[in-house]
């Protein structure tokens, strides 16, 4: 919280106080403002002691856009999380081919924390193909910045995938099929997210990297001097197994 306050007293953004209405009152107005938080304070991480700063390897160049499918279980979203999410979506569609899959959590009333799971896995499995590149977001997964996620999706493109899968879990994680499945595991902060606020910070930094990726510039909120160094989305796949 406190690095938000910081962020929106410098952006001129809303700022919360005891005697602020709770986020329902001004839904639209609070989560635009985190969701700019969390992406300018999660884009940037300095290099690893004795490492170099570099720019992404496709600054400037085009990458095959893989069609790609946000699966996200959880309960019926708000009427402001869902305008949110279908005014990001709609703007990608410019971009690339996106579906959004919202997944209902707990699909056949398990009384039980482990049968919840495992049908919500059975559920997201259901919608996998063998030939998609999945990425996992869990709070136990790498890291990663905006120079990441634009290598993440370029190197994604060259792995002969047809599409690109992200999956959000529900409220108890994720089950252990999918994370068997999955290709790479990341995550968008090192806060806990309800899912909901995931999946919007989520479609906002594809919509960033592909809107600016067009133009052939960095997006504003990124660091030109040192950027974090590339990783291979391949190691990343054994080291999590």
């Amino acid at each position: 919280m406190e690095d938000y306050i910081k962020h929106a007293k410098h952006q001129n953004l809303p700022c919360p106080s005891s005697s602020s209405p709770p986020l329902s009152a001004c839904l639209l107005e609070n989560q635009m403002a985190i969701i700019s938080a969390c992406a300018s304070t999660s884009c940037y991480t300095p290099p690893p002691s004795g490492g170099e700063g570099r720019l992404c390897k496709y600054t400037g160049q085009s990458v095959r856009a893989l069609p790609i499918r946000i699966i996200t279980v959880g309960k019926k979203r708000s009427a402001g999380v869902q305008l949110l999410v279908e005014e990001y979506t709609n703007k990608l569609k410019n971009y690339c081919s996106l579906h959004d899959l919202p997944i209902r959590s707990n699909p056949r009333n398990a009384r039980d924390e482990r049968a919840q799971v495992d049908d919500e896995d059975k559920a997201v499995m259901n919608l996998i193909r063998s030939d998609d590149w999945v990425v996992l977001l869990d709070e136990r997964g790498r890291d990663i910045g905006s120079e990441q996620m634009a290598e993440l999706i370029g190197d994604a493109g060259n792995t002969g995938a047809s599409r690109l899968s992200f999956c959000i879990g529900g409220p108890y994680g994720h089950g252990q099929q999918i994370r068997k499945r999955a290709n790479i595991s990341i995550r968008l902060s090192s806060m806990v997210l309800n899912h909901q606020i995931a999946l919007l910070v989520l479609v906002e930094q594809l919509y960033r990297l592909y809107a600016f990726s067009s133009r052939n510039t960095r997006p504003k909120s990124l660091s030109p001097l040192l950027l974090e160094p590339s990783f291979d989305i391949s190691e990343q796949k054994t080291k999590d197994n």
